[in-house]
Order: C-alpha cells, then structure tokens, then sequence
C-alpha cells in the first residue's frame, strides 16, 4: 500500500514537471512569434540596389514663327518695300529677328520679288528687341557705296524687317556699335529712333 501512494506521488510529481516545461516551451514560443511579427518587413527584398530618379533631359520645344525680310522693288515712279516671308523655329525671343536679318544681309535669293541695296558683306554684330524697341549693330559696310537713293533704300530695308513682328516698334541702327547719325558722303541724316511711319514720312523712296 505504501508503494502505491508513493508510486503516485511520483508520477503526480512527473506529470507536474512536464508541463512546467510545455508552459515553458509554450511561452517562450509565444514571446519569439510576438517579436517576429514586430520585426520591420524588409522593403527591398530582392536586395538589388535601387538607383535615384534622373531629372528630366527634355529639351525645349521650339515654335515656328513666320518674319519678313524686305526688298526693294521699282516701280514706275518710285521705289517699293516688298515683304518675303521668312520661317523660322525658334527657341529664344530674338531669333526670328535674328534670322530675318541674317537672310536680308545674305541677299535676295532667285525667287525674291526684289533687290537690295544693302553692300555685301555687311554683317549683323548684334541685335536685341524689348520694351517696343529693336537694337541692330551692324559692320561699318553697310556705310559703304551708293547716293541717296541707295542709302534711304537700305535703311528702310532694315527699318521694316525690325519692325515685322511688332509695326510700332521703334528702331535704333548702330555701326560697329554706334549710333548711325549720318549715312554716306551725301549726308543721309538719320532721325533716331526710326519707326516705319517716321521713315515713310520722311524718306521717300
């Protein structure tokens, strides 16, 4: 009887020992599994190395506009201004002008309707156009040759391809960057600024 009760102490004792170790067990898995559950999900998991965005390389569209370029046209009294209309894919604000001039210093090609009396060779130096205002540098060439004719030509050619985009601009004409007063041995004296009223007005061709 003795060896009963003590055999069933013993596996009272047993049975109380194991499951001291699943609570044990149990809990420590419980506590691994609540901390890998908090751990930060890796947002990478490929673990290729991401490069940054690049900016934009996109250039500038540029936008078509139309300029005229003016020659000179006889008639049976007297001189005209025939405009030539010039296209020109633009980016900066002064290209179409610049464009405009460097095909009226270029000459006028077979198709043109006219001529010009501005002397080969000139060359633009410099052009600017703000506020209603058109600056032209050009060569000491365009100084060169021709009566008074030739020279009230010329400065009504420049005088009208400035003022094409804008009719009321005024226009200042500057060689080897000063103001042009006089032009030619004849003595042409220019009223600065010019606009094309001021020139029909005053220059007759």
């Amino acid at each position: 009887m003795k060896d009963q009760q003590g055999s069933n102490r013993i596996s009272s004792g047993a049975i109380a020992a194991v499951s001291a170790v699943v609570v044990a067990v149990g809990g420590g898995v419980a506590w691994f599994t609540s901390h890998s559950n908090n751990t930060p999900t890796p947002t990478n998991p490929s673990g290729r190395i991401e490069q940054p965005a690049q900016p934009s390389t996109r250039q500038p569209v540029a936008n078509e506009q139309t300029a005229n370029v003016y020659w000179l046209k006889s008639n049976d009294k007297n001189v005209a201004l025939v405009p030539q209309p010039v296209k020109v894919a633009s980016i900066l604000p002064n290209q179409p002008l610049e464009a405009a001039f460097q095909s009226l210093l270029a000459g006028p090609p077979a198709e043109a309707a006219g001529s010009t009396t501005i002397p080969k060779g000139t060359k633009l130096l410099g052009l600017k156009s703000e506020n209603d205002e058109v600056h032209v540098n050009l060569s000491e060439d365009f100084t060169r040759g021709g009566g008074s004719t030739s020279m009230m030509g010329r400065v009504g050619q420049v005088v009208y391809t400035a003022t094409t985009l804008n009719s009321k601009a005024k226009v200042y004409i500057d060689v080897n960057g000063k103001p042009l007063d006089v032009l030619g041995g004849e003595g042409v004296e220019l009223q600065q600024p010019l606009t094309r009223e001021s020139f029909d007005k005053n220059y007759q061709l």
